[in-house]
């Protein structure tokens, strides 16, 4: 068997293992910071999350898709290293720019609700004033 083909299965098996495992822990804990965010609309936050989640697979699996093929022709074992090594390490940039992101936009959200919960009078107005008139 040709080794740029060996080395094909085991950058999209590790790839895909990884793009897997990065999705289920942002998965599992994101969860409760949406919960945190939405004022705890538990259906809600399992909507968004849900819908991060499929989003991020498709732009993780895509990009790994994309980066999948091999200009050089792999002679040896050393070269098939070398190759899942770049691959692999590009994949892993790209997984962790797409966690930072999505951790930077949930900041956001859950900093302006907290902007939003700040703006409200800690009770309720109690009296009316009317305005003086000719003052």
């Amino acid at each position: 068997m040709d080794l740029t083909v060996i080395a094909y299965v085991i950058y999209l098996l590790v790839s895909v293992a990884l793009t897997i495992w990065v999705a289920r822990t942002l998965s599992q804990n994101g969860r409760i910071f949406l919960a945190d965010v939405l004022h705890g609309n538990e259906k809600l936050a399992d909507a968004v999350n849900h819908l991060l989640v499929v989003g991020f697979y498709l732009v993780n699996l895509g990009f790994v898709a994309l980066y999948l093929s091999q200009d050089e022709e792999i002679v040896d074992a050393r070269g098939v290293f070398e190759a899942l090594s770049t691959k692999i390490g590009v994949v892993l940039l790209v997984l962790g720019a797409m966690h930072l992101g999505n951790v930077y936009v949930l900041n956001k959200i859950r900093r302006r609700g907290i902007m939003e919960r700040e703006q409200q009078p800690p009770v309720p107005p109690q009296d009316w004033v009317a305005p003086a008139v000719g003052a």
